[in-house]
């Protein structure tokens, strides 16, 4: 939960649904009925029972302008910390409307919000955002979860989430560690004492589930995600919409789309141009996840191959690029 939010809840509702042309309705809660029968493995059971596929994540740049780089540097979170908007009702694109046009009042950002139905991440995850206090806000990528009303939705929204979060261990060369590069807020609250929030973990309960097992969810993911490049481990892409249009390279203009696998290994390594010598140097803590697709928003050619830039100052060579242009 972003700092502020819970005493601008029905403002926020009410005003980001008739910002994204929504008519404005009466807030909800989970159904009682349902969450009284639940259990915290059944959601999980549920998911795998359904063929439940995570939704493709979308990239668009929302408007804070505060680019700070974590404090490892550019590019290198340690983790990602999970948040619940505490907004019943609203969804990923209320929330990103809101935010967009009242980060500054409210003095909190994040880098995605996820619901039953998208997945929309708004600032380039290199850098840092304002969600959970001073050290968090340097050193992780930050999520939130919206408040759902069936178990059908909490249960495609918590997958939603756990493929954002393995997606983005995975980008950034990071291990599944529960507790340490997966956090909650409430761990962030305890582990630093700059805030007092406890989210997910009271909306978690509302729905019989745990930080526990959204971690076994996770793990799930970033396992096959890094053997075969698919959440359910069958190779091919298994989100729904085929796969994500990332798009983190800085321009709103791209030039077209690489799909990047690496047939010889997990991951797909990434270069930077030394800006001295003018080489591609690998980068070695950070890297993308096979059978993905990323926004290209220019080329250059060096010693006979074609690199890709995908990012602010990364690019991916044509040994892992099938490119697509405009």
């Amino acid at each position: 939960m972003v700092s502020k939010k819970r005493l601008m809840a029905t403002l926020a509702t009410s005003v980001a649904l008739a910002g994204a042309g929504y008519v404005t309705v009466n807030q909800v809660v989970p159904q009682v009925s349902i969450q009284q029968t639940v259990k915290a493995s059944a959601i999980n059971d549920y998911i795998a029972a359904n063929n439940i596929k995570p939704v493709s994540i979308q990239n668009e740049e929302g408007t804070f302008d505060q680019w700070f780089g974590y404090a490892n540097g550019v590019g290198k979170p340690i983790g990602v910390v999970v948040h619940e908007t505490a907004t019943p009702g609203a969804s990923a694109r209320n929330e990103v409307t809101y935010f967009n046009r009242e980060w500054r009042n409210a003095q909190t950002y994040v880098h995605a919000f996820v619901d039953a139905n998208e997945t929309i991440n708004i600032h380039n995850t290199d850098y840092g955002v304002w969600g959970a206090g001073h050290t968090a806000n340097n050193n992780y990528v930050q999520v939130e979860l919206c408040e759902v009303n069936t178990t059908d939705e909490f249960a495609r929204s918590v997958s939603n989430d756990a493929y954002y979060i393995a997606s983005k261990l995975i980008q950034y060369n990071l291990p599944f560690t529960p507790g340490v590069t997966v956090v909650s807020h409430d761990d962030i609250s305890k582990m630093y004492g700059e805030t007092n929030h406890n989210d997910p973990v009271g909306y978690f309960n509302n729905w019989g589930y745990s930080m526990s097992q959204l971690n076994e969810l996770i793990g799930q993911y970033y396992n096959n995600l890094k053997n075969s490049g698919s959440v359910d481990g069958g190779g091919d892409s298994s989100t729904n919409g085929g796969g994500d249009s990332n798009n983190n390279t800085g321009d709103k203009d791209v030039i077209g789309v690489t799909q990047v696998n690496n047939p010889n290994g997990s991951y797909v390594p990434i270069y930077m141009f030394n800006e001295d010598t003018g080489l591609p140097e690998k980068q070695t803590v950070r890297a993308l996840a096979n059978n993905t697709p990323w926004a290209v928003a220019e080329t250059k050619t060096f010693d006979g191959h074609v690199y890709y830039r995908v990012s602010v100052k990364e690019w991916v060579m044509d040994t892992y690029s099938q490119y697509s242009a405009f």
